[in-house]
């Protein structure tokens, strides 16, 4: 059977041919075994594709002096805390972390786009979230680090394309990868065991024609699971309230510390998780206040002026307590 093999599989092959570096190499192979016709006259093709994708990881993990270095994945937390954005292939991803922060993915419109964690930071009123890009969720291609960052992760954006007639099936295929690779994930405020990730779905593209019937197809399919939340990056539409969503996603309180006889510094919040009292706060503002702690005073959004509360007093985003030792 011939192969008839399509402009955009021959296109990769002569990426690969023309590669430099072995991360290239690993990038156009994986072009060639996405772009290549799937029959059964490309099968050994397929095998001999997938033989050398193994050989050039296996290169790339054992790189000289790799074992002394951080792996090439590996990209440390920032700011309050750290979202991943998980999807299958051409699902927004990149143009979203392009939208909402500095950072500059390479956008296109073939798969596999993104190869490495690409981070940006998301500003959020007087914080900043770390945004964190990655490869695309797929069954052949999708590697084992991967699942490890999105484990390690504090929260998740599902991301789906309201553009493609074939959204739900792509989000069903990320959710049995996910809960494959036993990641399991729950709404904000939810407490149905230890780690389990918060997230949330994002639906790009709502300005597409017919997305927002596919939108509703989709919330009545899984809205009850997690979150929905549609975006336009072209639009704006509804970014902003993603910026609060990220927010609350992390599941975090902003409180700040206030000298007694000062004001306080209201663009330097501590960062601290919900649920924390005020000594936690103490422990995190400076160890001697939690070991000489005494009292404190806090003055709160709502009911609190200055009135003294108790080391166990729990604490509310926006707080502002003054520590006495």
């Amino acid at each position: 059977m011939p192969a008839n093999l399509t402009p955009d599989y021959l296109a990769a092959e002569r990426k690969w041919k023309e590669a430099k570096t072995p991360q290239d190499k690993l990038a156009a192979l994986q072009e060639m075994l996405t772009t290549v016709p799937k029959h059964k006259g490309t099968d050994k093709m397929q095998a001999d594709i997938k033989r050398r994708i193994a050989k050039a990881r296996d290169a790339l993990q054992h790189k000289k002096g790799a074992a002394r270095q951080k792996p090439f994945y590996h990209v440390d937390k920032e700011g309050a805390g750290q979202i991943v954005l998980a999807g299958s292939p051409n699902s927004g991803k990149s143009s979203l972390l392009r939208a909402l922060t500095r950072a500059e993915p390479e956008v296109a419109d073939y798969p596999f786009t993104t190869r490495v964690p690409l981070p940006g930071m998301v500003p959020f009123e007087n914080i900043q979230v770390q945004l964190l890009d990655l490869p695309p969720l797929s069954q052949e291609l999708t590697e084992g680090w991967v699942y490890g960052i999105i484990r390690g992760a504090d929260a998740a954006l599902i991301v789906v394309d309201l553009a493609d007639d074939e959204a739900l099936a792509q989000t069903q295929t990320v959710l049995d990868l996910l809960a494959a690779a036993r990641i399991s994930l729950r709404r904000t405020g939810e407490r149905n065991g230890q780690h389990v990730t918060p997230a949330v779905f994002i639906c790009t593209k709502i300005d597409r024609p017919n997305a927002r019937e596919r939108l509703a197809a989709f919330e009545e399919l899984f809205g009850a699971r997690l979150p929905v939340l549609p975006v336009s990056v072209a639009t704006g539409e509804n970014l902003e309230a993603l910026r609060r969503r990220l927010f609350d996603l992390l599941e975090v309180i902003r409180v700040y510390s206030k000298p007694p006889g000062r004001k306080a510094d209201l663009t330097a919040p501590f960062i601290l998780k919900r649920g924390s009292n005020v000594m936690d706060a103490a422990e995190t503002i400076h160890k001697d206040f939690a070991e000489r702690f005494r009292y404190a005073r806090l003055w709160g959004r709502d009911t609190y002026s200055g009135q003294m509360v108790s080391r166990g007093h729990a604490l509310e985003d926006g707080d502002v307590i003054e520590l006495h030792a």
